[in-house]
């Protein structure tokens, strides 16, 4: 069980959870140990460049969606240096970054299940 596996079980359950995951993959997006505040997402609404929980073949990562597949209803996944993690259905697809470090990422609150309620 990696390092998200909690973080995204709890997103998974409608949470908004505020982590600061650690890694240098999503730099200058996001640096290690920058705090993060990840929202239930609908899948359906997403657009490459957001940063989404999502497992791909049995790892949680917090990755930018690189392309879609709306009709296979699944997004590929890859971190900010250029390597490709993945397809992944929207079933596994279970939160997107509304801020890092206090600032909103700009397009992600209108791709929201629910308000922030319950973070930690």
């Amino acid at each position: 069980m990696g390092a998200l596996d909690g973080v995204a079980a709890r997103v998974a359950g409608g949470a908004t959870v505020e982590f600061r995951p650690s890694g240098s993959s999503m730099v200058p997006l996001i640096r290690s140990r920058q705090l993060v505040v990840v929202a239930p997402v609908d899948p359906s609404k997403l657009e490459a460049g957001d940063i989404v929980l999502a497992r791909v073949a049995g790892t949680v990562y917090l990755h930018l969606v690189s392309s879609l597949d709306p009709v296979k209803r699944r997004v590929q996944i890859s971190n900010n240096r250029g390597r490709i993690n993945g397809w992944t259905g929207h079933d596994r697809v279970f939160g997107i970054c509304v801020a890092v470090d206090g600032l909103s990422r700009a397009g992600a609150a209108g791709k929201t299940l629910a308000s922030p309620q319950s973070r930690s």
